[in-house]
């Protein structure tokens, strides 16, 4: 079994701007991280920018730490990083009626066959999936709030 992109989209009635701010921050990661894996940040900048490296603590079974980069960046419309793997986080924000497009995507375009279907074999597809959709969620849930505070 290869795996492919796996992705999911919510609108959330809040400004690009203030989404961003809580996608752009490692500190917030662990505030949405629906897969319960991310424990928080261990190092890195305030808001990421094109190049910026971060630490993040893990938890799957055992803790581990997890060291990425921001590889794709345009304020307020485009974020994605990726750590030792050649897989990368993406979120990208879209301005529509009544808030903000949100699609987080874990985008595997830049994977060999061989990574793929390691990935595949393992049960990552199905896991991100289900981690993206519950982290969407708390994601709309800290956008809203905070655009309302």
């Amino acid at each position: 079994m290869s795996a492919s992109d796996v992705s999911a989209s919510t609108t959330i009635a809040a400004p690009a701007a203030t989404i961003f701010a809580i996608v752009a921050d490692p500190r917030q990661h662990a505030r949405i991280d629906g897969s319960g894996t991310v424990q928080g940040a261990v190092d890195g900048p305030e808001r990421l920018e094109l190049g910026s490296t971060f630490g993040m603590k893990m938890k799957i079974g055992a803790p581990y730490r997890t060291k990425n980069k921001v590889v794709e960046y345009e304020p307020d419309r485009l974020i994605s990083w990726r750590h030792i793997g050649t897989h990368r986080w993406r979120y990208e924000l879209e301005p529509v009626d009544g808030g903000t497009k949100v699609t987080e995507t874990w985008d595997l375009s830049h994977c060999n066959g061989v990574t793929k279907w390691a990935l595949g074999a393992m049960g990552y597809p199905k896991r991100h999936q289900k981690g993206i959709e519950q982290t969407l969620v708390k994601l709309k849930a800290a956008a809203e709030a905070d655009a309302v505070s």
